[in-house]
């Protein structure tokens, strides 16, 4: 009989506290386990739903100027001279490349011609008739099984190369031949940038490096904080006055002193968490108007930032890789679903929003993705990764056209002498 009585307390007692959520046992259990450090949630995606705004609002574009420069320590191309109609002219064809890695790559454009690289690292200048002026290899046999990348700067004598295998040199620009080479001791990972006597790139330690462009010797360095994991995400530099700033793997921003390497200013974008996260981080390049600095990532966030202070301006959602460009007191960007963002400099304000995928078939839309632009005069050319080219009127946000470049991956457009470049792996096309 007593065995019967405690059993029926015990049924009780549980009953009563041990699976009801309002019990005080439970009712601290979200707070408990958000407390347990060996619990990490490892995705945690916010995606941002978009839609268009103000898309029928029509943008004066009177006063811009269209530009033909080549060369921009900024990154800011602006409005570039193209008036074309992708018209296809000419056809520079290169070994095909194994790892495209949606073909992050460009050329350096002459006057007279290009310059390019194929799958064994040799250097190539081409005429304009597309004519192979010298063709030069300054690796070994097993740094070609590599397949190195290459990054290039020139000052117009000299062309300044930095590789994915730690090397870097400098070859005459119209001869082909070796001024000097160097081996850094880690890979390279940026863009690269001349000024007067010295060029600047990053390397995968995070570390930026100042060197003598006469004979390849380093000046100094400044080491910035290491992710610890290898990102894809190209590092970009820019130069303003006596000052490089450029980003890293975890979403730093670093003014630096050109003369002496000492740091001016620097601006974190991700928290701590972030840092053994970066191979998820994609930063756009940095552009600047000589006053701020833009810049975006695929973490919802378009920063507009201080060039003398570090101070953030603003900061507004959207969700972006791709390089922006300032044309007078508007910033542009596309967004990594499609989406044109008319952004007022100053404020930051979103003036227009247009979908630059409406014309994509649905059910193929979600693996469509944006691969970069370039503004020629009014029009923006929107480069896909399915091989499409949108053009856009930037004055109204409608689609002009679109037209089929190849199968398969194709770089961001270039604008250079009144033509457009766009490279497939094989050839860069050109369109005037």
């Amino acid at each position: 009989m007593n065995k019967i009585i405690l059993s029926i307390l015990v049924i009780l007692i549980f009953h009563s506290c041990s699976f009801n959520e309002n019990s005080k046992i439970w009712k601290n259990k979200d707070k408990n386990l958000e407390n347990q450090k060996n619990i990490k949630k490892l995705f945690n995606e916010n995606k941002k739903l978009v839609s268009e705004l103000n898309p029928q609002v029509r943008l004066d574009l009177s006063n811009i100027a269209s530009t033909s420069e080549a060369i921009n320590n900024q990154n800011n191309q602006g409005s570039q001279t193209y008036s074309g109609s992708l018209i296809k002219s000419a056809n520079y064809k290169f070994s095909t490349i194994e790892d495209t890695n949606g073909l992050n790559l460009k050329p350096v454009f002459l006057n007279d011609g290009l310059i390019f690289f194929n799958n064994k690292g040799s250097i190539i200048k081409y005429n304009s008739d597309q004519k192979v002026v010298w063709e030069k290899n300054y690796y070994s046999k097993s740094e070609k099984k590599l397949d190195p990348r290459l990054y290039f700067a020139n000052n117009r004598e000299n062309l300044i190369i930095v590789d994915n295998i730690s090397k870097y040199y400098s070859i005459n620009i119209n001869t082909g031949e070796l001024n000097w080479s160097k081996a850094n001791p880690y890979p390279f990972n940026s863009e690269i940038k001349i000024y007067k006597e010295k060029f600047f790139a990053v390397d995968y330690k995070n570390t930026l490096r100042c060197f003598d462009i006469f004979d390849g010797s380093e000046c100094w360095n400044l080491p910035t904080q290491d992710s610890f994991t290898l990102s894809n995400a190209q590092n970009s530099l820019i130069i303003i006055n006596n000052q490089v700033i450029f980003s890293n793997s975890i979403g730093e921003i670093t003014s630096v002193d050109i003369e002496t390497g000492l740091i001016i200013w620097q601006v974190p974008t991700q928290s701590v968490s972030m840092v053994n996260e970066a191979f998820k981080l994609e930063t756009s390049k940095l552009v600047s108007d000589g006053n701020s600095v833009f810049f975006s990532n695929n973490k919802n966030e378009f920063y507009s930032i201080d060039v003398n202070t570090g101070a953030i301006n603003w900061i507004n959602e959207i969700n972006s890789n791709l390089t922006p460009v300032v044309i007078d007191k508007i910033v542009l960007t596309v967004s990594d679903d499609g989406y044109l963002f008319i952004v007022e400099k100053e404020k930051g304000n979103i003036v227009r929003i247009n979908d630059l995928l409406v014309n994509q078939d649905i059910k193929k839309k979600k693996s469509v993705k944006p691969i970069g632009f370039a503004i020629g005069g009014k029009n923006l050319f929107l480069t896909l990764n399915n091989g499409i080219v949108v053009v856009v009127s930037l004055e109204q946000g409608n689609i002009l056209y679109i037209e089929k470049v190849s199968g398969d991956y194709i770089s961001e457009p270039f604008i250079f002498n009144e033509k457009l470049y766009i490279i497939r792996n094989g050839s860069i096309i050109v369109y005037s």
